[in-house]
């Protein structure tokens, strides 16, 4: 019984991941769109390389450990191979250096929050968020 329920339990978390509602982050004009809903909710930016087996770890972890409503955080995704210019972008407006993969929250137009790779931590952004 103990295989099956380790099967059944891997099962679940990764309906979690499916659950995620990204939102394709994938013009430069989105920046100030997110500036602006930030004001009322925070907004997340996962910036990820799809190439790299790193990001692709810290992308699985974060959506396995992800447990927040839809209606608490704006979630976006960024395609770094098909958006470089736009990372440096949001490096430019957001005053943090680009990195692969890398989060950043931001909360009334400020960057509350950012790491990078295995420094991803879902419970630092929830403890942030209580904040």
């Amino acid at each position: 019984m103990g295989l099956f329920d380790n099967l059944f339990k891997s099962d679940q978390k990764e309906e979690n991941s499916l659950k995620i509602n990204w939102l394709a982050l994938a013009d430069k004009t989105q920046l100030d769109e997110i500036i602006t809903i930030s004001a009322t909710k925070p907004v997340l930016i996962f910036k990820h390389s799809t190439s790299c087996g790193i990001s692709r770890m810290a992308l699985k972890t974060f959506e396995r450990e992800f447990d927040l409503e839809e209606t608490e955080i704006d979630l976006y995704f960024l395609d770094l191979l098909n958006f470089r210019g736009l990372s440096q972008d949001i490096s430019a407006k957001f005053k943090v250096a680009h990195q692969s993969p890398q989060v950043l929250v931001i909360k009334k137009g400020e960057v509350i929050y950012h790491d990078s790779h295995n420094y991803i931590s879902f419970d630092k952004i929830k403890e942030i968020l209580k904040q």
